[in-house]
C-alpha cells in the first residue's frame, strides 16, 4: 500500500495573440518531510489585461506563493497557511499598485492553486482561472468564476489579488484517490476549447502531461483564442495514506525502553533518579555524560508498547515540544546522539507543580496569581501563533521553578491542525485533557479551540481563588449536553474576590464558546483592572443575595399573618 503522496504533473504557457505573456503558473513538490506536513503546491495566475503590471503581478503572486507556502509552521492548517500568505501577496501587490502606478489597477491578478496533501485537496480561488477534476470518466468543475458580465462583449473581474486591501477568498476541500487527474487552465484555454476536448488530449498523451498542456494551449489558439494560454494537468499516481500495519511499523521503530534503575546508562545519559512514575509514562532526572548537563528522560510504559493511539501521542509530545521556543514552556532537547529506544530529553526544571505549590501556600495573594497567569499566558500564547491547542492546562502540568518561573509541561494531548489533516488509520479521541478543566464543547464531540483553552485558565484562576470548580467537584456531561451548567459565584466562597473579578473569570468559563473571551490578553486584561462593562449593575434579588436572609424574614412574615388571622377568628 502507498505511504508516500505522488503526482505526474505537466504544465505549459505561452503569449498567445497577445504581445507578452501576463500568466503564470508553477509546481513545487518538496523533500518526504515537507511533502507530508505540508504537501505539493500547484498554482497559476492571470494578470489582468486592464492592470498596468499585470504580468508582474502574476509572476509575483506564483513565485510569493510557492516560496512562502512552505516555509510555514508544519503544526498549521493548510487553510491557515495559504490564507496567511494570499492575504499578504494581496497587500502586498495593492499597496506597490497604488504606490507605483497611482491606481487601483496597478498590479492586478487572478489566482488559484491547489495544495495536495496526504488524502486530500484545498482549493483556493480568487478570479476566472478554472479548476477541474476528471474522475472515473466524469469531469466536476471546482471552482466559481469571479466575473461580471455586462453585455455580451463585455465583462470584468469581481475578485482579484491587487484590486483592494480586503480579500475574499473561495475555499474548499475534496478526497483524492489515485488516478484522479485535476486540471487547472486560465481564460485563454477553458474559453475557446470544452473540457471533454481536454479530457482526450490528456488522455491520449498520458505518458507526457507537459506535451498534453501543449497541445491544449494549440488546440485553444486554433478556435480563436485572443488570450494567453496556461494549463496545467496533475495526474495522482497515488495518495498518501497508510494501511495500520504500515502507520504501527512507523511509530514502532524504536523499541520501548525498560524500567531505568538508578546508575543505567542509556544513549550516553545516566539516571540519577526517578522523577515521577505513573501508569502512563515515567520521567527520569539524568546527566549527559559528555557535557555534565542534568536533564530529564520522559519515557514510555511498557503497558502500552501495543497502542498506535499512544504512541501516536508520545511522538507528538516530543513533536510538539521541539517546535515551540518560550521561556515558559518547557524546552525538548534535539537529540545529540542516536537513540536506541523510545524516549525523549527535556530540559530539567529544578521546582514544584503548581498543585503542589498551592497545597504548600493554602492562601494566594491576588498580586502572586495575576504574576502565575502573566507567565501562563506567555506561554500558552506560544502554542496558539502554532495553530496548536494545549488542551490539558491544569495545575499539574504548570511546574514553578525555584526561581519563580512558570512553565507549561506535558503536550501529549496538545492538537495540531496540520498534522490532523494527514490521513493515517487511527481515530483520535477529541475528549481529551482532565475532567473538571476541559471546556463543555469537548463534551459535546467538537474540536478544542484557543478559547478552550482559555476555558481551562478560568477554571483554573477559579481553583486558584477558591480551592474549587465553577460547576461543581464532578463531571456534568448532562448537564453540559443540556445546556444547563449554573457558575457558582466566586464571592461565595472567598469573600475577598472582587465582583470584577469574579465577572471576569465567569466570563472565561462560559459554557458557550461565543460567550467567552476570544484571546488571552483580554482576560489578562480584565483578571488585572475592572472592565465595568462585565459587571450586572441590576439589583439582585434578596434570595440569590442572601438566602439565609431571605428565609429567616420570609418565615417571619408567615409568622406575623398566622398571629393575625388568630387575633382575627377570635374577635
Amino acid at each position: 500500500m502507498a505511504t508516500n503522496l505522488k503526482i505526474q504533473a505537466g504544465q505549459y504557457t505561452q503569449k498567445g495573440r497577445k504581445a507578452r505573456n501576463e500568466d503564470c503558473s508553477g509546481i513545487l513538490i518538496p523533500d518526504d518531510h515537507l511533502l507530508t506536513t505540508k504537501g505539493i503546491a500547484v498554482a497559476i495566475a492571470d494578470g489582468m489585461s486592464g492592470s498596468d503590471a499585470g504580468d508582474v503581478a502574476s509572476n509575483t503572486a506564483i513565485k510569493g506563493f510557492l516560496s512562502d507556502y512552505h516555509s510555514t509552521p508544519e503544526s498549521w492548517s493548510v487553510k491557515k497557511s495559504a490564507s496567511k500568505i494570499i492575504n499578504a501577496i494581496n497587500l502586498w501587490l495593492y499597496h506597490h499598485g497604488q504606490k507605483d502606478y497611482q491606481s487601483a489597477k496597478g498590479m492586478v491578478t487572478t489566482f488559484s492553486t491547489i495544495i495536495f496533501k496526504s488524502a486530500t485537496a484545498f482549493i483556493f480561488h480568487i478570479g476566472d482561472c478554472k479548476i477541474q477534476r476528471f474522475r472515473d470518466g466524469e469531469i466536476e468543475t471546482l471552482t466559481k468564476e469571479h466575473r461580471i458580465t455586462i453585455s455580451r462583449d463585455r465583462d470584468y473581474l469581481s475578485r482579484a489579488l491587487g484590486i483592494d486591501n480586503i480579500l475574499q477568498i473561495d475555499h474548499k476541500t475534496v478526497d483524492i484517490q489515485a488516478d484522479d487527474v485535476f486540471i487547472l487552465t486560465t481564460d485563454g484555454i477553458h474559453d475557446f476549447i470544452s473540457s471533454k476536448s481536454i479530457v482526450d488530449t490528456i488522455t491520449s498523451s498520458t505518458e507526457n502531461l507537459d506535451l498534453a498542456c501543449k497541445k491544449i494551449a494549440d488546440t485553444a489558439y486554433k478556435n480563436g483564442s485572443d488570450d494567453n494560454l496556461t494549463c496545467q494537468v496533475i495526474k495522482i499516481e497515488q495518495t498518501g495514506t497508510m494501511t495500520e500495519s504500515e502507520f504501527f511499523k512507523q511509530l514502532t521503530v524504536l523499541p520501548f525502553p525498560p524500567p531505568l534503575d538508578n546508575g543505567t546508562i542509556l544513549d550516553g545519559y545516566k539516571i540519577l533518579r526517578e522523577i515521577h512514575a505513573t501508569k502512563h509514562i515515567q520521567v527520569y532526572l539524568a546527566q549527559d555524560i559528555d557535557s555534565k548537563e542534568k536533564v530529564v528522560l520522559k519515557t514510555p510504559s511498557v503497558n502500552f508498547e501495543d497502542d498506535p493511539i499512544y504512541i501516536d501521542m508520545f511522538v507528538h509530545e516530543e513533536w510538539v515540544g521541539k517546535r515551540i521556543n518560550n521561556d515558559h514552556v518547557m524546552k525538548v532537547c534535539e537529540n545529540k546522539r542516536p537513540r536506541t529506544f523510545l524516549y525523549y530529553v527535556a530540559e530539567y526544571l529544578p521546582g514544584q507543580t503548581l498543585a503542589q505549590w498551592v497545597d504548600d501556600k493554602k492562601e494566594l495573594p491576588l498580586t502572586e496569581i495575576r504574576n502565575i497567569l502573566e507567565q501562563l499566558i506567555k506561554g500558552l500564547r506560544a502554542f496558539h501563533r502554532m495553530d496548536m491547542v494545549h488542551q490539558d492546562i491544569k495545575p499539574e502540568n504548570i511546574i514553578i521553578s525555584d526561581n519563580g518561573i512558570v512553565k507549561i509541561v506535558d503536550f501529549g494531548s496538545t492538537r495540531i491542525p496540520g498534522m490532523e489533516e494527514i490521513n493515517t488509520p487511527i481515530e483520535r479521541n477529541t475528549l481529551v485533557g482532565t475532567v473538571n478543566y476541559i471546556a463543555p464543547e469537548y463534551y459535546q464531540g467538537f474540536k478544542g479551540t484557543n478559547q478552550s483553552d482559555i476555558y481551562s485558565v478560568g477554571v483554573l484562576l477559579y481553583y486558584l481563588l477558591s480551592g474549587q470548580y465553577p460547576y461543581g467537584d464532578e463531571p456534568k456531561e448532562k448537564l453540559i449536553k443540556n445546556n444547563s451548567l449554573e457558575y457558582k459565584p466566586l464571592s461565595a466562597l472567598n469573600a475577598n474576590v472582587p465582583n470584577w473579578l469574579d465577572a471576569a473569570i465567569k466570563k472565561a468559563v462560559a459554557p458557550n464558546p461565543i460567550n467567552r473571551y476570544e484571546l488571552l490578553s483580554e482576560l489578562q486584561q480584565d483578571v488585572n483592572r475592572p472592565n465595568l462593562k462585565l459587571i450586572d449593575h441590576r439589583e439582585k434579588p434578596l434570595l440569590e443575595k442572601d438566602p439565609v436572609k431571605f428565609w429567616k424574614l420570609l418565615t417571619l412574615l408567615e409568622l406575623i399573618v398566622i398571629i393575625i388571622l388568630i387575633y382575627l377568628n377570635t374577635h
